[in-house]
């Protein structure tokens, strides 16, 4: 496959946490549509990470390209940004390193994607004991993804598991019917590189809490609409403690993201561009 086949880039936003990203990278390198790049959002990883993809791109078949600044705290919204401007190609899906995905996950946003619009994908979380049992093996054959598989393992019946179990036609059923806003999530959305570009990506005062709803946020203030996709892109997101998340943090932001909406703003002074 050549380079120049590519169309789409995958930025997987990542610290220090190299045990969840290689489960990460198995999930891609399993997916179906295969025309993409992913670009590694270091926000200041150790050179284990640095190790980790060096091995991961002997072994898949895309591409993966690190962008990568010092350790400052977190500054997730920095990252991202270096991110965008690094990535090659029209189409940007976000994810995080700790969300594995369904091997049909890059072939569905490819599929609904549409101009003028982002889209809106969901999660599906693990507990820990899960997230620790998820191997190569079991991310490969999709057995991870299986609703019998992971009872078996100590999951709870739960309407949520619908996630993992609808077909197509159940998908859509429940993407219109969920009360849930089509928003712009961090751990899985996509949208136009020149849409991302053009509202000045991230707000970078943002650190903990929202800062993806904001971006989202501006994209419709710019007459951007959003499609629903969470129940036809599935991620599976493992265990972890956030030490990062912090009330002064998400109060901030929800101040800045206030003002965004009164304001009616499309534009951010604090974003790629200063």
């Amino acid at each position: 496959m050549g380079v120049n086949k590519i169309d789409t880039s995958i930025i997987i936003s990542t610290y220090n946490s190299t045990e969840w990203l290689e489960k990460v990278l198995y999930g891609y390198n399993n997916q179906t549509y295969r025309m993409f790049e992913i670009v590694i959002a270091d926000d200041g990883s150790t050179q284990e990470t640095k190790a980790l993809l060096d091995r991961m791109q002997q072994e898949v078949f895309y591409p993966i390209v690190h962008v990568w600044h010092e350790d400052n705290g977190f500054q997730k919204s920095q990252i991202l940004n270096k991110a965008i401007v690094a990535c090659n190609t029209p189409y940007i899906i976000m994810s995080d390193g700790d969300c594995i995905p369904r091997k049909d996950f890059v072939e569905q946003h490819v599929k609904y994607r549409e101009e003028g619009y982002f889209l809106s994908g969901g999660y599906f979380m693990l507990p820990m004991e899960i997230s620790k049992k998820i191997s190569k093996e079991t991310i490969y054959n999709e057995q991870c993804f299986e609703v019998s598989w992971l009872k078996q393992n100590g999951l709870k019946a739960s309407f949520k598991n619908n996630k993992l179990s609808a077909g197509n036609l159940k998908a859509s059923i429940l993407n219109a019917v969920t009360p849930t806003n089509a928003s712009w999530n961090g751990h899985n959305a996509s949208g136009w590189k020149e849409d991302i570009v053009a509202v000045n990506g991230f707000d970078e005062r943002m650190q903990y809490g929202g800062q993806d709803r904001e971006l989202g946020e501006r994209l419709f203030n710019l007459g951007i609409k959003s499609k629903q996709i969470r129940y036809n892109a599935v991620v599976i997101h493992l265990d972890h403690p956030r030490g990062y998340k912090n009330q002064e943090s998400i109060a901030k932001n929800q101040a800045i993201r206030k003002t965004t909406r009164e304001e009616n703003k499309t534009w951010t002074d604090f974003g790629i561009k200063k």
